[in-house]
């Protein structure tokens, strides 16, 4: 039989919920051989169809001919023997695959999201109270309660002994010791708005449904013909899943992608003059844990490799530029990007060596405007953590002050960490200045990381050019005897605690670093800002799934 695709469309779907794989086994004509064809059974929240879905075709046929209505706003789904389980709203039902009527099995207070079905227990799950229940499967009494890995919506399945999670908020995979709750390793998820998972063999494959904007055309209003308008998308993805160890540092990396991203310069300024002797540098794409520099090439004009702090750099020497002067310049690079996520628990870094005096002078001063001789900002230090000692705490504790402080805006410019403080707003730029001034006045080393998001949306269209607009930076803090951990600036930051970590200790697959600890850009001599001298140009075409 041929290998699945990595990634199901099912036709005819609404709101997919949950996930299970079953086998229909076939005899041939000869009765020599059985095989078995593997399908996905989703339950749409939306219609109430429970779906099988055959993986090749993308055809979904409809189980619950007659009990539909029963199944609407279902957002759970587990399949144990002969019986089929959902849960809606605050209940647990069950049913046989035969006439698939409900029957519940036990109502909780709160509103339940998620199920898993072992042979004795009755796993479910509940972002309201953010913990998982396990129930008798036959006594109906409560065994055990664990607290959720997340912060939001998740969904359940059991694979022997272990216990899996996709929680939608976080977009984040969990797995979990199904008795004492004790979280084994966690990684990304490739896309956003997962609602279920389930294995096929040692395949993990993961539910996303939500909506996606398109551009609407409606002949009929002549002034506005296009408009912005959303749309049902559900599909079904197969998650790679890798666990790693280096030195003392256990990560996960998730599906990724090969990309070529082309950064382009484009000689542009309102006020021509010239300009002597010129060199522009553009440091490269860096290699890390989770991404990889495949290949790199010049654009426009030759450049020379170049080393400043352990990193590559691109020189391009344009020499002497009259008025008016017409270049571009810049090189197109190939990656491999996945998700990855650290795996660190507090205990293990309760205490840790001290920072060295080399990498107190680089990474403990005010070197870019940060204000850490500000009264605010030494209040705000002191404030965010409090008495807490442990290195990971304090993090946690800042980057949650930061978030209850600010809330996300595009700026023009990158304003003092003073008056983004008593503004209430900034920009990603904006936060990282923050962060770093209050982690750096808390002993602990932090660097300014970027430099560009790949665009995702439209889930991953393939070998067509995707451009972005805006940069963004984030940061990576210090654990000596450990080493650099990334931590997003603001998109964790939801408005409402408690705030997700997905991206604490993590970095999805469309981050692109590049330059780590050094400028992205420079040019020699100074006499004009880059700004004043060119406009950028930024693409990425997205080649392959790896």
């Amino acid at each position: 039989m041929p290998s699945l695709p990595s990634t199901i469309y099912p036709i005819g779907s609404y709101n997919l919920h949950g996930l299970v794989w079953q086998t229909d086994v076939s005899t041939n004509a000869s009765d020599a051989v059985s095989t078995g064809k593997p399908y996905a059974i989703c339950v749409d929240a939306y219609q109430g169809h429970l779906l099988k879905i055959d993986p090749f075709s993308e055809s979904a046929t409809v189980l619950n001919n007659y009990t539909a209505l029963q199944f609407r706003d279902a957002t759970g789904l587990a399949i144990a023997g002969e019986t089929l389980w959902i849960v809606k709203d605050n209940t647990i039902y069950y049913c046989n695959m035969v006439d698939y009527d409900l029957q519940p099995f036990m109502e909780l207070p709160n509103r339940i999201d998620g199920i898993a079905v072992s042979e004795g227990g009755v796993y479910v799950s509940s972002s309201q109270v953010g913990q998982i229940f396990v129930f008798g499967r036959a006594t109906r009494t409560l065994l055990r309660i664990m607290e959720a890995p997340g912060a939001g919506f998740e969904s359940l399945t059991l694979l022997g002994e272990e216990l899996w999670i996709s929680d939608r908020t976080e977009e984040t995979v969990y797995r979990l010791n199904a008795k004492t709750g004790e979280v084994i390793q966690r990684g990304l998820t490739p896309f956003p708005n997962a609602t279920g998972l389930g294995f096929l063999g040692k395949d993990l494959y993961v539910v996303y449904s939500g909506d996606e904007k398109y551009i609407r055309e409606n002949p009929n209003d002549l002034d506005q013909p296009f408009s912005v308008a959303l749309r049902e998308q559900n599909f079904i993805h197969r998650l790679k899943f890798q666990q790693y160890q280096d030195q003392k540092l256990n990560y996960t990396l998730t599906t990724g992608y090969k990309v070529e991203m082309v950064y382009l310069e484009e000689l542009s300024s309102e006020d021509p003059t010239s300009v002597y002797n010129l060199t522009w540098r553009v440091a490269y794409p860096t290699d890390t844990y989770r991404q990889k520099l495949i290949a790199i090439e010049p654009i426009g004009a030759p450049f020379v490799e170049e080393i400043v702090d352990g990193q590559k750099v691109a020189a391009f020497q344009l020499g002497n530029l009259k008025p008016e002067e017409a270049r571009m310049f810049g090189w197109k690079a190939t990656l491999e990007l996945h998700g990855i996520k650290y795996e660190l628990k507090e205990s293990e870094v309760e205490f840790v060596p001290e920072l060295s005096p080399e990498m107190q002078k680089l990474y403990l001063i005010d070197d870019d405007g940060l204000s850490m001789d500000n009264p605010i900002i030494q209040s705000a230090a002191r404030d965010a953590v409090g008495s807490e000692t442990n290195i990971l705490r304090k993090m946690r504790l800042i980057r949650d002050y930061v978030y209850d402080k600010l809330s996300y805006r595009v700026t023009p410019y990158i304003a003092a960490p003073e008056e983004v403080l008593l503004r209430g707003t900034g920009s990603c730029g904006e936060y990282v200045g923050l962060l770093l001034a209050l982690t750096r006045l808390n002993g602990i080393a932090c660097r300014t990381v970027g430099r560009y998001k790949c665009p995702h949306d439209g889930e991953l269209m393939m070998n067509v050019p995707l451009h972005q607009y805006y940069n963004h930076v984030w940061i990576e803090f210090y654990i000596p005897s450990v080493g650099w951990l990334p931590m997003e600036s603001n998109p964790d930051d939801t408005g409402d605690r408690p705030y997700p970590t997905r991206w604490f200790m993590g970095l999805p697959w469309y981050h692109v670093e590049i330059g780590k600890g050094i400028f992205f850009e420079t040019i020699q001599p100074q006499p004009y800002s880059i700004g004043e001298l060119s406009v950028n140009h930024v693409r990425f075409k997205i080649l392959e799934e790896l």
